[in-house]
């Protein structure tokens, strides 16, 4: 089968993907009869660019990585998201717009618009999980298409799809772990002797953190990827919000020597747990000690551990190499992942 694939955002995520399918484009033909061409690619700030017969993907990524336009790819005159979902006739939308963890747009609207059109909608953007999941859940069930969003959580981490395939009427009891990369480089790097703010510069010259790094030290996508399992796996809808996070502004470098003269080591810990119908979660530096697995979390490395009624704790982990940048290319297999069970 041929798939006609639109790139709603074009950030690292994205080019990271489009790189990965066409590395994979050969396999993808022979173990599963599955081609593709790109029709549609919207950008924040380098242009719109629609082809129902097919755009130049090499041409693109060259044109954004040079700080050029891609409308000159175009066939016809779009001048927003809407317009080249509406006009690429795609098979599949990949949506990854910059996170609202506020309200989930403009996410939300890609999404449900591409199922409009009988598109099956994939996407690394936690906000339209957690302020749409229900609604869009049900909406791709009413036309036969998949809403995956594997990669919300710990980037190419199947932790969606191992709880859900592996843990049959499982009932999950609580999660803890480190969603958050970016802050755990952090801490490694002051624990080291860094300075909070040179460990920041650092973190965002290898790629982890944004030019603002607000979302990741403040305790924000810990919080929101907090809320995007509760609503999922413990089918309670959660706002980041509602998780009111505390983020690593206030370790100081006193308090990691402290810590580490105690064998001990500050990490920002997500953890939910439900009793009844009611879920606690949070989002918060706390201090672990040589028998939590979080204690060897270092650098990049971030994980998961489930605690359900049948098996007690169940952990995932995904470690990195430190200085690795690695972040975009696993997200991307998490899109790609998702892409391949559209089949």
């Amino acid at each position: 089968m041929h798939y006609k694939l639109a790139l709603i955002g074009f950030g690292n995520v994205a080019r990271s993907l489009a790189r990965l399918l066409i590395r994979k484009q050969d396999l993808l033909k022979s173990q599963h009869d599955v081609t593709f061409s790109f029709t549609g690619i919207a950008t924040g700030s380098h242009g719109f660019a629609v082809n129902p017969d097919g755009l130049d993907i090499q041409k693109a990524l060259g044109l954004v990585e040079g700080g050029q336009s891609i409308s000159s790819l175009s066939s016809m005159d779009v001048k927003d998201s809407l317009a080249v979902i509406n006009n690429s006739q795609a098979n599949v939308m990949f949506e990854n717009s910059p996170v609202n963890t506020q309200t989930g747009q403009p996410a939300l609207d890609h999404i449900r618009r591409a199922f409009d059109l009988n598109m099956h909608a994939i996407t690394a953007n936690k906000g339209p999980v957690v302020h749409g999941y229900r609604e869009l859940t049900a909406l791709a069930r009413s036309k036969g298409k998949r809403f995956g969003f594997e990669s919300t959580v710990l980037g190419g981490a199947p932790v969606f799809s191992v709880f859900r395939e592996a843990f049959p009427l499982a009932e999950l009891i609580s999660i803890k772990g480190i969603f958050n990369a970016t802050t755990n480089v952090i801490l490694t790097l002051m624990e080291n002797g860094e300075a909070y703010e040179d460990a920041v510069k650092y973190a965002q010259s290898i790629g982890l953190a944004e030019t603002d790094p607000t979302n990741d030290v403040d305790g924000w996508d810990a919080a929101i990827k907090v809320a995007a399992l509760v609503t999922v796996l413990m089918d309670t809808p959660m706002t980041p919000q509602q998780v009111n996070p505390t983020g690593i502004r206030g370790i100081t470098p006193q308090m990691i020597a402290k810590a580490k003269a105690e064998g001990k080591r500050y990490k920002l810990v997500c953890s939910a747990e439900k009793i009844g119908d009611k879920v606690t979660a949070s989002v918060s530096p706390q201090l672990v000690d040589s028998t939590s697995p979080l204690y060897g979390m270092m650098n990049s490395s971030t994980g998961i551990t489930f605690r359900t009624d049948v098996i007690l704790d169940y952990s995932i982990t995904l470690s990195e190499k430190p200085g690795m940048k690695g972040g975009p290319v696993e997200t991307a297999y998490g899109l790609f992942a998702d892409f391949v069970s559209t089949r």
